[in-house]
């Protein structure tokens, strides 16, 4: 599958320096990073060095544009190499890092310097970031040599969005990884694992050298559902599920109800299976029409609550897509943060082809431990076990299952739950004093889904000031306007919300 994004190399340049020298960095960082230079989408630097005759010639080498920044505006870009020098001559502490980044993106390659004959003083500098298509097309005019150029002028706009509109494989994970930012960007709860949690791994590890025996965590989920052993699969996080489910189930019509985690889809490409949509509205809250679903469908893939947009569809809305012929999965992995865990579906026998899913790694912040689980009819649990490897979860990840379904364990996420619907109030409360933001309501997950205009560019702001938000424009019926925010706690909620008032003001005033 070809992956929707670019790549923006970040330039800075001395006066005189040559597009040569220009070109044998970039060439030589992307070989050392194994990058194609084919995926080059644009060179981004300060706006006082957009005219220099080495970048520009550069440019036009790689055939194309140069994106040019305002020095004070890349000052507010949070970069990993600031220089004070750099600073002082350009306004900016890193031209090359800061101008890659300032439309957002993955941080791939940071800064790095020529390396002149005679060991004399670097005259070029680059940097390189992964933006994606979406994020690209939407930003502002670059200009070319001397003339004027747009993104929409270089790259046709395509018509084929299952394929290049949305990166099914973004995940919030990415908006914070190697910087010192306050997440509210991934949806785990903060102050996870408990320690008494981390005890039950820690004394798992003792037994590392005997092969993982899942039967008596698989019994806890069991009781924990009311359902017998045979309706249980023990899986490495709701993740696995999905492939499992794309590999052993028959699908000649799969159906993905979006906006909704993007992996469900990512996973029936991957296997080989043509996908089609159902989007929800924003009009209409992103509400479920059971009639939206082609009858046609025998795989339809929804979440509840869902995310991004923290909808939780009732259960009775949710029974209506199922019927006979048909594979109903309803993603619950965020179920158990919804207070008495209304609207599941997760302990029913009675709904033809269900299949839920569920996850521990949010509640209990076990993402890095990889535990969830499937519950559904035995002859699927039967089809999805034979698609799995042996032994797919180790013996902490079933150690974890295990505490997670004892009672204290219930009672912990019950009270984090109540929790979570009174910081996510406050959350709201906070954003309802701005008149440009738009919240999509009722929420009822541990995140909120917003829209504001110039999205992206309060998203690096917010960066700037130290807080990271999940862009949304990587989820299918979304667009640049989307925000999701996780929620956190009253203080840090406080904290936010003065960031983002800042964010906002900060915004240069079009005409």
């Amino acid at each position: 599958m070809n992956r929707p994004a670019s790549l923006v190399v970040g330039v800075g340049a001395r006066k005189g320096a040559t597009a040569d020298e220009l070109l044998e960095l970039i060439a030589g960082t992307l070989r050392t990073a194994g990058l194609d230079p084919a995926e080059i989408a644009e060179l981004a630097t300060v706006e006082t060095k957009a005219q220099e005759p080495g970048i520009v010639d550069a440019a036009a080498a790689l055939g194309v544009p140069v994106r040019s920044h305002r020095a004070r505006e890349l000052a507010l870009v949070r970069v990993p190499h600031p220089s004070g020098a750099v600073r002082d001559a350009a306004g900016t502490p890193s031209v090359a890092e800061a101008a890659a980044l300032m439309g957002g993106g993955e941080l791939l390659v940071p800064k790095r310097k020529s390396a002149p004959p005679g060991g004399g003083p670097s005259s070029v500098t680059c940097a390189v970031v992964r933006r994606f298509v979406a994020e690209s097309m939407s930003a502002a005019p670059v200009t070319y040599g001397s003339g004027p150029f747009t993104m929409a002028a270089m790259k046709p706009p395509t018509h084929d969005l299952d394929v290049s509109a949305h990166d099914l494989r973004h995940h919030g994970d990415a908006e914070v990884r190697g910087h010192d930012l306050t997440d509210l960007a991934v949806n785990v709860r903060t102050g996870t694992p408990p320690g008494w949690l981390r005890d039950r791994i820690a004394l798992s590890l003792s037994a590392l050298a005997a092969y993982p025996d899942g039967r008596p965590a698989r019994a806890a989920v069991a009781s924990r559902h009311g359902l017998p052993v045979e309706r249980v699969l023990l899986t490495a996080g709701a993740a696995e599920a999905f492939v499992l489910i794309a590999r052993a189930l028959p699908a000649r019509r799969p159906v993905v109800v979006h906006p909704q985690f993007t992996e469900p889809e990512a996973a029936l490409r991957a296997a080989g299976h043509e996908v089609e949509r159902v989007l929800l509205r924003p009009e209409d809250g992103f509400q479920l029409d059971p009639a939206a679903v082609p009858d046609e469908a025998d795989l339809v893939v929804i979440g509840n609550p869902t995310n991004p947009t923290s909808v939780l569809h009732p259960a009775g809305v949710l029974e209506k897509l199922a019927r006979p012929g048909r594979t109903l999965v309803v993603d619950e992995a965020f179920m158990d943060a919804v207070p008495g865990e209304r609207e599941a579906l997760c302990g029913r026998t009675d709904v033809p082809g269900l299949v839920v899913l569920r996850s521990l790694t949010k509640t209990w912040g076990l993402a890095g431990l990889r535990i969830g689980y499937v519950l559904a009819g035995p002859e699927t649990i039967a089809a999805l076990q034979e698609a799995q490897p042996l032994w797919p979860v180790s013996s902490p990840a079933l150690a974890a299952a295990e505490a997670c379904m004892e009672p204290r364990a219930l009672a912990e996420a019950a009270a984090a739950a109540d929790r979570v619907a009174v910081d996510r109030a406050h959350l709201l409360a906070g954003l309802a004093e701005f008149g440009e933001v738009r919240v999509v309501e009722p929420a009822q997950g541990p995140f909120i889904l917003l829209r504001v205009e110039r999205a992206a560019e309060i998203r690096e702001r917010l960066r700037c000031l130290g807080f990271a938000a999940r862009r949304g424009d990587t989820f299918p019926g979304l667009g640049p306007q989307w925000l999701r925010l996780a929620v956190r706690d009253r203080a840090t909620t406080n904290r936010f919300l003065q960031a983002f008032d800042q964010a906002l003001q900060a915004l240069p005033r079009r005409p």
